[in-house]
């Protein structure tokens, strides 16, 4: 007996380590420490995301050179991406072996997914306030911001469920770039506010422009496609919250399937068979269109404004392409103009939990950096981004630069410029979608619609309500969205047991049967012997 408890003491210590390899690895919450130990070397490791711009790269690496000037015996390796969802990926895979960053930009609907684990991101509530080391805290070696000086709508964006679990690094929105040119030659002008409505027509007009011999009047080339959208999964959420309609409720119920989505899907069905619209995944970059003179309208984050406009300074086409055009950057399109509905993202930054306090203290400090007025200005000042602090947007050095539009096509674009004034002037305009686990499907799910939609048409296929019915029920699996609960948590994200974590269980399940066996026998025995006597 006393071999059989301690066989099945064993097996049970090892099948929890094994079952505790899978899935996210579970930490203490953290506690921030009294004092900053400075006498002790930290390594840290920062993931962040770079639009092939050489001059986001160097700001990451004079914001980090800064910083080690000021720590000394902080140390900051970068290791750079090209996309969200590289990083996204990597964290998932790295989470399971415990070798996560210390610091991370990515969007909150991904740290909903890396939340799965307890205490693998650093919940920030206190680190906010706290008169040290929160937010412009008295030991903070250098001019931070306070809390009350990052904006509201912005900080918002990082809450999951009642605790932030981020900060935000850089905020855009999406705007409409357009071949102001083109517009007028229909015979158009511009309205105050971009409707759907307005689009619609001019774009249909535009490819009504199409000539015997293949070329179209309006440009004189072989290609036109008036309208073209880089985020389809941004269109459908703007398009349905600006109708009132459901996208998912904060608890992550999902609404998308609803029948205002399929009146939107039936839209632009329309318009793709016509060609007057078309999407990045199908055509390619709206701005290479742009700049040719083969699209009027290209709608993109105010974070891609460098590359918009015949002037633009950064540029993906030839110069012998280039045509030469008045741009007009202006909101996104509006079903009701009298109440503008436009989302807001960009980066945010969060924490991976560590089992030394004093290093994640030492990446706290570093993220707080990210914030002071000198790298949001020159990061912001990259693309149509917009800094997260009021600390500096109402700067002296930063008004400077929206005041000084079209100085030069470097530095003082005016097209990146205009466009990080349309989301300084419609903050209150935006909205952010819920962020739980499962959110990132969900969102990928809102514009693949479109996308599947837009292929089946140009393929000459049938869209009609059961190709609808079929389309939804396609999305649901896909992306598994019958697989979120009310309370946002995906009920198969885990997976199945490893089959050693199967085995050793196993043969905990067989050591009761026979523990029990060994019992059982020991008892008929011990009753066999009082007969007897």
């Amino acid at each position: 007996m006393k071999k059989l408890l301690c066989m099945l003491s064993v097996l049970a210590l090892i099948a929890a380590l094994f079952s505790g390899c899978h899935g996210a690895v579970q930490r203490n919450s953290y506690s921030l420490p009294d004092h900053f130990d400075t006498s002790r070397q930290y390594e840290l490791t920062f993931w962040a995301k770079n639009d092939t711009n050489m001059n986001q790269v160097n700001i990451y690496k004079k914001a980090i050179a800064d910083f080690e000037a000021i720590y000394p015996n902080i140390t900051v390796n970068l290791r750079l991406y090209t996309n969200y969802g590289d990083i996204y990926n990597d964290v998932i895979t790295n989470i399971a072996t415990d070798t996560t960053p210390n610091i991370c930009i990515t969007y909150p609907d991904h740290i909903a997914t890396y939340m799965e684990g307890e205490e693998i991101v650093v919940n920030l509530d206190n680190l906010l306030t706290d008169p040290k080391y929160g937010l412009g805290g008295s030991e903070v070696a250098f001019d931070a911001p306070t809390k009350d000086e990052i904006v509201p709508q912005f900080l918002e964006e990082c809450k999951i469920g009642s605790s932030y679990y981020a900060l935000p690094y850089m905020r855009s929105t999406e705007a409409c770039y357009i071949n102001k040119d083109m517009v007028e030659a229909l015979g158009y002008e511009l309205p105050e506010t971009l409707t759907w409505d307005f689009i619609w027509e001019v774009s249909e007009a535009a490819v009504a422009t199409k000539q015997e011999d293949g070329t179209y009047a309006l440009n004189g080339q072989n290609v036109l496609i008036p309208f073209i959208y880089k985020s389809t999964d941004n269109m459908m959420i703007q398009m349905l919250r600006q109708k009132g309609a459901g996208y998912s409720a904060e608890n992550g119920e999902i609404l998308l399937f609803n029948d205002t989505t399929k009146e939107l899907l039936y839209t632009i069905a329309d318009h793709v068979k016509t060609r007057a619209f078309s999407t990045f995944k199908i055509s390619s970059y709206p701005a290479d269109y742009l700049n040719a003179g083969q699209c009027i309208f290209a709608i993109d984050s105010t974070a891609g404004a460098t590359w918009m406009g015949p002037n633009a300074p950064l540029m993906d086409i030839a110069d012998d392409l280039i045509v030469d055009f008045e741009v007009a950057v202006m909101e996104i399109p509006q079903f009701d103009p009298e109440n503008k509905q436009m989302i807001s993202q960009g980066p945010s930054i969060c924490l991976f939990n560590k089992e030394d306090p004093q290093e994640v203290l030492a990446s706290w400090l570093f993220l707080q950096y990210m914030l002071t007025n000198d790298v949001q200005i020159a990061y912001s000042q990259t693309e149509g981004y917009v800094p997260v602090t009021t600390k500096a947007q109402e700067s002296t050095q930063y008004q400077d630069y929206l005041t000084r539009a079209g100085e030069n096509n470097e530095l003082y674009y005016d097209v990146k410029i205009q466009a990080s004034q349309i989301l300084l002037k419609n903050v209150d305009n935006t909205f952010v979608t819920p962020v739980f686990n499962g959110s990132a499907s969900l969102r990928d799910a809102s514009g693949q619609m479109i996308e599947n939609v837009a292929k089946s048409i140009r393929r000459k296929q049938t869209v009609d309500e059961a190709y609808m019915e079929k389309l939804y029920a396609d999305m649901i699996s896909l992306y598994r969205l019958d697989q979120i609960n009310a309370t946002g948590l995906d009920a198969s994200a885990f997976g199945p047991l490893p089959s050693t974590a199967v085995v050793l269980l196993s043969c905990i399940g067989g050591a009761w049967v026979i523990m029990g066996g060994y019992v059982l026998f020991g008892w008929i025995k011990n009753k066999k012997s009082q007969k007897s006597h």
